[in-house]
């Protein structure tokens, strides 16, 4: 389990790990399914409890009209979906995730990932950014001079910040609407803000779409930043849906680094 790691230097807040928090998954309408057995002459009953699962199961068997047929449990019939291939059925298993102290560069890749992704993202127009942290490379954090150069940085980037905002503020006092006011100031403000800015999203993702994100960002080629945030949800997702994302490893490479490995690319 990775944990957070906070330091304080002259109140400026330096963050290094990812916060990641599962908030949504699906519930399934067991009365429904029902009615669709029975209506269609078949019967059928799956092992698992989860929805995300369950839903998967259903609509892999719709396929094939194969209920209560061939593979009987969950994890026999999903690991040969991920073994063929069949990568749409994944796609009708969905969780929703609130992520925080990750950069702005960050999320400048992870919402590169459109197909079976939705985002909503901290607003830098709306939010006040004087007290935010700052996210820290770790290359950076481990060699003393170059944490020097980085922290000057970072702070030369909040002065400009905090005065800027004061500045036109004052600027447009004439605007009597507060919030409008201050929206303004902001917006213009936060162009001195560096990509290491904290910044919080949620993030709602189907199965398939977050096995390619794993794969893809668990790689030793990925950024060390999104690695760890590919790392954090793949451990969420071992322990919420082992049967969807069990063939997913964490492995330690030789070096020490973490890394996601598995058998079976691009479902």
């Amino acid at each position: 389990m990775m944990t957070d790691t906070h330091s304080s230097t002259s109140s400026l807040r330096i963050v290094r790990e990812p916060q990641v928090y599962l908030v949504g998954r699906q519930t399934v309408d067991d009365s429904e399914i029902a009615r669709f057995l029975a209506d269609n002459g078949t019967n059928w009953t799956t092992d698992t409890e989860v929805g995300a699962e369950k839903l998967a199961e259903v609509g892999g068997r719709l396929c094939y009209m194969s209920f209560g047929k061939g593979r009987k449990t969950n994890q026999e019939f999903l690991s040969h979906i991920v073994e063929v291939g069949h990568g749409s059925v994944l796609e009708h298993a969905v969780w929703n995730f609130i992520v925080t102290d990750v950069s702005r560069s960050l999320t400048h890749e992870l919402i590169r990932h459109r197909a079976g992704f939705g985002y909503s993202q901290l607003s830098q127009r709306y939010v006040n950014e004087s007290d935010s942290p700052f996210i820290e490379p770790d290359c950076i954090a481990e060699d003393p001079k170059a944490h020097a150069i980085w922290l000057e940085a970072i702070e030369a980037a909040r002065r400009g910040y905090d005065g800027l905002v004061a500045q036109l503020e004052s600027k447009f006092d004439h605007v009597e609407n507060k919030t409008l006011r201050r929206k303004l100031a902001r917006q213009a403000a936060r162009s001195v803000l560096p990509n290491a800015t904290e910044t919080r999203i949620f993030v709602t993702a189907n199965a398939r779409a977050l096995r390619h994100f794993l794969e893809l960002r668990g790689s030793i080629d990925a950024e060390d930043e999104i690695r760890k945030l590919a790392l954090r949800m793949l451990e969420i997702l071992h322990a919420e849906s082992p049967n969807l994302f069990g063939d997913m490893k964490i492995v330690t490479r030789e070096d020490g680094t973490r890394v996601v490995s598995t058998d079976h690319h691009k479902i």
